[in-house]
């Protein structure tokens, strides 16, 4: 009996390439390097995340290899990259690769593989369409909901709106553009300067003056971190003081509102879906006590101020969990599966009433938000949960 049981038994196992008895490979890229490289502390903080992992024992007694390499924000360098990690390295998925034109460039290419291109850090709407790409999934809540979202908010809470936008030219920034377009609807001709920079300019200090001398009383900054505090620090010395509202994707307090100035930072209006960590109603929180220790731990003299740092720890949790029920099926098809199958999963570090929510025709596992409003040296939290139709 026992001869014929134990070849069962092993035969449960199966693998694709970059996972074994001993081994899960997980590849990874990022902006250590170039115009947005306040983000690489993301990869570090996922680096950290797998280190504690395998210090634990790894995931169902295998260890992580997180292979992460510097892309520089440039989505020619990011094809590069990518074919090294699955074509070499041969690893199992890529997790968290940042930028949405960067994610774009290997799109095609990670479902031609079929290899997994999993909670991608970009909120573009186009990481949520299972039938066209279904090895590519998204994370965060998507950009054109949150556009459609400020809009409504403008146009309910701002008497005779004249709106400016700052648009990165790229397919994140139109995304943005499109859902705040949508949300303004009949009133989209409320928009009386539309500007754009490129994500490689020194500064958008000429696009913040051309939007001040437009008349405009209502700021819209869509733009990345470096590029966002500049604008912010450029609208305050040139006195112009419109209702500002910033995309979640540079709503760190450490990256963006200190290099901006705490003072000019006052009022702005942004979308959350995390607890930052510097608004102290979650200090006595279990899982905020806990990224702190783990802070404290594993990336020592890092600034807790900088919301990178949550993001990366929440996504890093969140592919910990799918990697585990994959339990010993390491296939490429089952992490699509066990990803594709979260109900009202509490993931720590949402904000309360949040959760994660994907099918295999969902691939939008965070669709909810909360306005919050720029208040002393934190943002504070108003309205309800908001949620995009369909969640």
């Amino acid at each position: 009996m026992m001869s014929v049981a134990a070849p069962a038994v092993r035969a449960q196992k199966k693998y694709s390439d970059g996972a074994s008895d001993t081994e899960i490979k997980v590849g990874h890229t990022g902006p250590y390097s170039g115009p947005a490289s306040s983000y690489g502390q993301i990869g570090k903080t996922l680096e950290a995340y797998w280190k504690g992992v395998n210090d634990a024992g790894g995931v169902n007694g295998r260890k992580i290899k997180f292979l992460t390499l510097d892309d520089g924000y440039n989505p020619a360098k990011i094809v590069e990259l990518t074919r090294q990690l699955v074509e070499q390295e041969k690893v199992l998925c890529l997790f968290n690769t940042l930028g949405t034109a960067n994610n774009t460039a290997i799109h095609k290419y990670m479902n031609q593989k079929k290899v997994p291109q999993l909670y991608v850090a970009t909120g573009a709407s186009k990481w949520g369409k299972p039938k066209e790409f279904p090895w590519t999934m998204g994370f965060q809540p998507d950009y054109h909901t949150e556009g459609v979202i400020y809009a409504k908010h403008i146009l309910a809470n701002v008497k005779d709106p004249k709106i400016g936008v700052l648009m990165q030219n790229d397919d994140y920034g139109k995304d943005y553009w499109d859902g705040f377009k949508e949300g303004l609807g009949k009133d989209s001709g409320k928009v009386v300067k539309h500007v754009t920079f490129e994500v490689t300019d020194p500064t958008v200090d000429s696009q913040v003056i051309q939007l001040k001398d437009s008349g405009a009383n209502v700021f819209f900054n869509i733009a990345t971190p470096k590029a966002a505090a500049q604008a912010i620090r450029k609208a305050a010395d040139i006195g112009w003081k419109p209702v500002q509202y910033l995309n979640n994707v540079s709503a760190s307090v450490g990256s963006v509102m200190k290099p901006a100035g705490l003072d000019n930072s006052q009022g702005i209006i942004t979308a959350q879906y995390l607890k930052d960590p510097t608004d102290k109603q979650w200090e006595n929180t279990d899982d905020f006590k806990a990224w702190v220790a783990w802070m404290d731990k594993w990336m020592p003299g890092s600034n807790k101020a900088d919301a990178n740092h949550v993001f990366g720890f929440a996504v890093a949790s969140l592919m910990h969990e799918t990697l585990k029920k994959c339990g010993d099926e390491l296939t490429r098809e089952n992490v699509m599966r066990q990803a594709a199958n979260f109900q009202k999963y509490k993931l720590p570090l949402l904000l309360p009433g949040i959760t994660i929510n994907t099918s295999p025709s969902d691939y939008y596992p965070i669709q909810s938000v909360q306005l919050a409003r720029f208040k002393g040296e934190t943002w504070d939290l108003f309205g309800d949960v908001m949620s995009a139709e369909g969640s």
